[in-house]
């Protein structure tokens, strides 16, 4: 929902709500309905205008059917992620109770989304083998960070060991060990 409909490309569609119900229960009339391109690869369908909005608001579940994506939320902060790879669109940090979006320029998000990190594109090497590679490959650097690839962290879980057993065998092969 917004209040400016200058940034949408509008739907003459007759099939939008004639009002809204905002978080005091008061009604605020709808005007029109669009589609918005937000900067990145984002954009939203069935965008309500209502002039007297004083904030924009997402449907969280629209934005993540419109894009594929999925939306993580955690005391500090809030991450958009494609759906399928799980890697990380967009972090924003919050130090207030709401979430804010802050979507990066929309040449940013098509550069970086054009093909995979170095990272991936090198079977997930260890933070000194990227150290080393940046000093080669100039666009390394960029990827120099302390944050963690899913992936890495998936292949990283170990099983705890077996614990001791008490079971004992009285003759050959009546007890069998089998580690698979």
């Amino acid at each position: 929902m917004t209040s400016d409909s200058s940034s949408l490309s509008h739907n003459f569609s007759s099939r939008y709500p004639s009002s809204i119900v905002v978080g005091n229960g008061s009604l605020l009339p709808v005007t029109s309905t669009g589609t918005a391109t937000l900067p990145g690869p984002f954009s939203l369908n069935n965008v309500l205008v209502s002039p007297s909005l004083i904030k924009n608001l997402i449907s969280v579940r629209q934005f993540t059917s419109n894009n594929n994506c999925s939306v993580e939320f955690d005391p500090a902060s809030c991450s958009v992620k494609v759906l399928v790879s799980r890697r990380v669109l967009v972090r924003c940090n919050s130090a207030c109770p709401l979430y804010p979006l802050r979507l990066p320029p929309a040449t940013a998000a098509l550069v970086a989304g054009s093909s995979p990190p170095w990272h991936h594109r090198l079977g997930h090497p260890g933070h000194e083998v990227m150290t080393k590679l940046a000093s080669v490959i100039p666009s390394c650097n960029k990827e120099l960070s302390t944050s963690l690839c899913h992936a890495c962290q998936l292949g990283r879980h170990v099983r705890l060991p077996f614990t001791s057993s008490t079971s004992r065998a009285s003759n050959n092969f009546d007890l069998i060990y089998c580690d698979l």
